[in-house]
């Protein structure tokens, strides 16, 4: 993908009891969502900030000049990742009712490269085909 960062927001309510692995490991080892990241390709990841996911704005902010400051990296040099947890149904809850609200903040604060997803389970992806969960 030419990539120099991929970001995912996490949910910050999924983060009280999500670290984040599958979502790390799933990058690592270039799976599912993120099996185009060419080596070399760098991680980060943070929460929304809770409800209504406002604080997206000043965390990309702080992340964009800590990019140019230390690494050169453009902001069109970042993916930036709305997590599964976020952007989903599944058995904790329904999709994020601010995800678009928080998706125009990315936007708005110039990430073009937005991509809604980050790890899916095998158990998540079985009950999406036979309609427990919704699929948005």
């Amino acid at each position: 993908m030419g990539n120099k960062y991929v970001a995912i927001i996490q949910c910050d309510i999924a983060h009280n009891r999500c670290s984040g692995y599958a979502c790390t490991e799933s990058f690592y080892n270039r799976e599912g969502m993120f099996e185009n990241y060419e080596d070399g390709t760098r991680y980060i990841s943070f929460t929304c900030g809770g409800c209504c996911g406002k604080s997206v704005a000043a965390k990309l902010e702080h992340f964009a000049a800590k990019c140019k400051k230390y690494g050169d990296i453009a902001k069109d040099d970042v993916t930036v990742h709305l997590s599964s947890c976020m952007v989903t149904d599944n058995h904790h809850y329904d999709r994020c009712p601010h995800v678009d609200y928080i998706r125009d903040i990315v936007r708005k604060k110039g990430y073009e490269n937005v991509v809604e997803g980050s790890f899916i389970s095998k158990t998540a992806a079985f009950k999406r085909e036979k309609g427990i969960h919704k699929v948005y």
